[in-house]
C-alpha cells in the first residue's frame, strides 16, 4: 500500500508539473469565462446556449487533459526506461499501472474542479437582450488568475520551487476565493426585473462529465501502454465520436426493432398528441411487450394500417448490436445538458448514483485491458 501511494503522488505531481497541463487548465476556464460575455440575441435561450457550450469545453479539455497526461504518465516512462527502473524494484506491473492511473484521476478530478467553478461562475454570468454583461465578475476571475501566477512566480523566484505545479494549485485556491466574492458580494441583472442566480444544477452535470473523463482517462492509460501520445490521441477521439453515436449506430440494432421504432414514433409528427399519449400509457401498461398490446387491442385510437406497420417491426435486436451497443461507451449517458433549461426539474441524484455504477463497470474493464496489455509488454 505503501508503494501504491507513493507512486501515485509521484504520478499526480509529475502531471500537474506539465506546462501544458496547466495552459490546458487556464484556458478552458478562461474560455468558459468568456463564453457568458458576449451578447448572443439568441431569442431567451441564452442561458441555455451558455451552459451547454460550458460543459462542452469542459469535456473536449478534459478529453485532452486525459490524453496528454496518460501519455505522459506510462507513455513516455516506458520510451525512456525510467517504467523499466520502477518495476526493477519489488512493484508488480499491475499495482504500477494501477498507481499510475490512480494520480491520473487526481490530476483530472482537480482540473475538473476548476472547470466546474468557473463553469457556475458562467451560469451565474449569463445574461438575454435585455440583461448586461457582469464586468465586475470578469475582473475577478482575471485578478484570480493573474494573482495564482504572481503566486507561482514569487515562490519560483523566491523559494526556488517548481513554477507549474504551484501555479496550478493556487489556480484551485484563488478560483475558488473568486467564485465566492462573485457570488456573494456582486450582483448581476440577467434581463428586466430580474437578478441572476447560480445554478446549482451544474455541479451534478459536472460530475457525470467527470466520470465520462475518468472512462477516458482508462481507455488512453490502455492505448499509452503500447502506443504514443498521437496514436493514443487518434483512438480516443475516435471511441469519443462513436460513443456519442452509438444509440444511432448501435442502439436501434441492440434492441428489438419494434422498442426502438416506437420511440421513433413517439418523437415523429405522424402521430397526433392523444396516440402519443396512448403510445406511452401502453409501453407503461405492458412493460413495452408490444405483442400484447395489439392482441388485447389497448391500441384502439391506431387505425389498422399503422397496427400492421408497427405489428411487423415486432422482431429482436441482433447479437452484433448488442455487443458494439455493451463495448462502446455511451457518452450520451454522461451529457444531460438539456435538463438545465430555464423551468425544467433540478437533477436527480439518484441518475448520478447510477451513471457512477456504469463508470466504475467500463473503467474496471478499461484497466483489466490495460493490465494484460501492460504484462505482455517488452519493456527492456
Amino acid at each position: 500500500m505503501r508503494q501504491f501511494t507513493t507512486i501515485a503522488v509521484n504520478a499526480f505531481m509529475e502531471l500537474v508539473r506539465q506546462p501544458v497541463f496547466l495552459l490546458l487548465t487556464t484556458v478552458s476556464a478562461a474560455f468558459e469565462i468568456f463564453l457568458a460575455t458576449p451578447y448572443y440575441f439568441a431569442f431567451g435561450d441564452e442561458p441555455k446556449l451558455v451552459k451547454n457550450s460550458v460543459l462542452a469545453v469542459m469535456l473536449l479539455s478534459g478529453l485532452f487533459g486525459a490524453v496528454l497526461t496518460a501519455s505522459a504518465s506510462l507513455a513516455r516512462e516506458i520510451r525512456l526506461g525510467t517504467a523499466l527502473a520502477v518495476l526493477s524494484k519489488p512493484v508488480g506491473r499491475t499495482q504500477f499501472l494501477l498507481a499510475k492511473y490512480a494520480g491520473l484521476v487526481l490530476a483530472l478530478t482537480l482540473m475538473t474542479f476548476i472547470n466546474t467553478v468557473t463553469a457556475l461562475i458562467a451560469s451565474r454570468m449569463v445574461f438575454d437582450a435585455y440583461g448586461s454583461t457582469d464586468l465586475a465578475a470578469v475582473g475577478i476571475v482575471a485578478g484570480a488568475l493573474a494573482l495564482a501566477y504572481l503566486l507561482g512566480g514569487f515562490s519560483n523566484f523566491f523559494l526556488r520551487r517548481p513554477f507549474v505545479s504551484d501555479t496550478f494549485f493556487a489556480l484551485v485556491i484563488t478560483i475558488t476565493l473568486a467564485a465566492f466574492v462573485i457570488f456573494q458580494f456582486t450582483k448581476q441583472s440577467q434581463s428586466l426585473g430580474e437578478m441572476a442566480a447560480v445554478d446549482w444544477r451544474m455541479v451534478p452535470a459536472a460530475i457525470l462529465i467527470l466520470f465520462a473523463l475518468w472512462i477516458l482517462a482508462a481507455l488512453a492509460l490502455a492505448c499509452s501502454t503500447r502506443f504514443d501520445m498521437i496514436p493514443t490521441l487518434a483512438i480516443c477521439s475516435a471511441i469519443f465520436l462513436v460513443g456519442i453515436m452509438s444509440d444511432y449506430l448501435f442502439g436501434r440494432y441492440a434492441e428489438p426493432v419494434w422498442r426502438y421504432d416506437l420511440k421513433q414514433e413517439l418523437n415523429s409528427a405522424r402521430w397526433s398528441d392523444s396516440q402519443k399519449t396512448l403510445l406511452k400509457e401502453t409501453l407503461v401498461k405492458y412493460d413495452l411487450d408490444h405483442n400484447g398490446a395489439l392482441e388485447t387491442g389497448e391500441l384502439a385510437g391506431i387505425s389498422p394500417a399503422d397496427k400492421t406497420r408497427l405489428a411487423q417491426a415486432g422482431m429482436g435486436g441482433t447479437w452484433w448490436g448488442s455487443v458494439l451497443y455493451t463495448v462502446t461507451p455511451n457518452w450520451q449517458l454522461f451529457w444531460l445538458a438539456d435538463v438545465l433549461e430555464t423551468g425544467k426539474t433540478a437533477f436527480h441524484w439518484g441518475y448520478v448514483g447510477k451513471a457512477l455504477a456504469y463508470a466504475v463497470g467500463y473503467i474496471g474493464a478499461a484497466l483489466a485491458l490495460a493490465v494484460g496489455l501492460f504484462e505482455e509488454r517488452e519493456l527492456s
